[in-house]
């Protein structure tokens, strides 16, 4: 699909008056990192990651029409309370967008959002926040293009509707692309990967060994805070970063192992390459300039303490970082028990205030 296919055209008299839809949509994590990104929140370097289930985002967008005018009318509540920190991040969101979805001039929205986990500490907020409005926006779309008449081609269950809505989430956080499915999904165009695209996120559509099926994800909450660094400025330290082109090289590379261990459940050779994949991204942090380091002393002693448990157990478990302090600690279903017992015993003493987040893979963003 190309972007001129996801423009939206209509009259004025296709649009509803006013009106509510919700999607809830989830968070993700990368098992292949993205980290630099392209003009128009195009990826440097492909991508690979499990959809979550329980670390989401809800979002109600109500909207009600208005006489179009170039400037946004919008006002956001997170848990039910007014969040002006997050205008500026819609505004460029809607600017972005605005090509593909113009009816956004012709609406004043309420932007009604809350999360399950903590807001900006390293799960994704914006993957899932992103990608749960850019669903709404689908659905109003959905609406409008229904009053030109019936068909399943815009329905909310059609590749175009799905495609269109990680293209428009992708404008708002790129990692968000990879929220609308599951349960694992890929993002930039890779060689290997059929049908994978810079646009928008795909689903990984070949062999999946039995043994990452309802794979599991326990979210050790070192810092709730937010990030001293944002992912945006992470992002844009690559362009001139010394090592951004091997970096690069060495994800698309990493995919193509990717596949292969996806195809034969060689769970050995999925913890080096996810392990790796993580400290390489850690390690272009604390490489750039200026330099920065999102981990903290306790994200450390939770990472020797998972290698010590896999040494001395013959665990599969494994841990992931994304672009914070957080730990991710990823194990398949069938060491569940065994691995709760350990985060008991030996790891709630590292998180903040003892918590920590049960997850496990999902099936990607849900209307309500």
């Amino acid at each position: 699909m190309s972007e001129q296919e996801f423009v939206l055209n209509f009259s004025e008299d296709q649009l509803p008056q006013s009106g509510k839809v919700a999607w809830s949509s989830p968070s993700n994590i990368a098992l292949i990192k993205y980290w630099g990104k392209k003009e128009h929140q195009i990826p440097a370097n492909p991508s690979i990651s499990f959809t979550l289930d329980h670390c989401k985002t809800i979002t109600e967008l109500h909207y009600n029409k208005r006489e179009p005018n170039p400037n946004f009318s919008f006002e956001v509540l997170f848990d039910g309370l007014p969040k002006p920190d997050f205008h500026p991040k819609i505004e460029t969101f809607f600017k972005r967008v605005a090509k593909y979805v113009p009816f956004v001039t012709n609406y004043h929205f309420t932007i009604d959002t809350k999360n399950t986990f903590p807001h900006s500490s390293g799960i994704a907020s914006s993957a899932s926040g992103m990608s749960a409005l850019a669903m709404c926006l689908m659905s109003l779309e959905s609406e409008i293009r229904s009053s030109q008449g019936p068909s399943t081609q815009f329905d909310s269950q059609s590749p175009y509707f799905k495609n269109k809505g990680s293209f428009l989430a992708r404008l708002g956080s790129g990692s968000a692309a990879r929220s609308i499915e599951g349960t694992l999904v890929s993002w930039g165009a890779h060689k290997d990967y059929k049908n994978s695209s810079d646009l928008f996120g795909t689903v990984y559509g070949d062999e999946i060994h039995e043994a990452f099926k309802n794979y599991q994800d326990a979210i050790l909450l070192v810092d709730k805070g937010e990030k001293q660094v944002s992912s945006t400025v992470g992002h844009n330290l690559m362009h001139d970063h010394p090592f951004a082109q091997e970096r690069f090289k060495q994800a698309n590379t990493n995919m193509s192992i990717m596949k292969d261990i996806l195809a034969t459940g060689d769970l050995e050779a999925f913890i080096a390459l996810v392990e790796g994949e993580a400290l390489t991204l850690h390690a272009m942090m604390m490489t750039s300039q200026p330099y920065f380091i999102l981990m903290r002393p306790n994200t450390l002693e939770i990472i020797n303490r998972i290698w010590e448990f896999r040494k001395t157990t013959g665990s599969k478990a494994c841990f992931t970082l994304d672009a914070g302090a957080n730990v991710h600690l990823l194990f398949p279903e069938n060491e569940k028990d065994k691995v709760y017992e350990f985060i008991k015993n030996e790891l709630v003493v590292y998180c903040q205030n003892g918590h920590y987040l049960c997850d496990n893979v999902g099936r990607g963003a849900k209307q309500l």
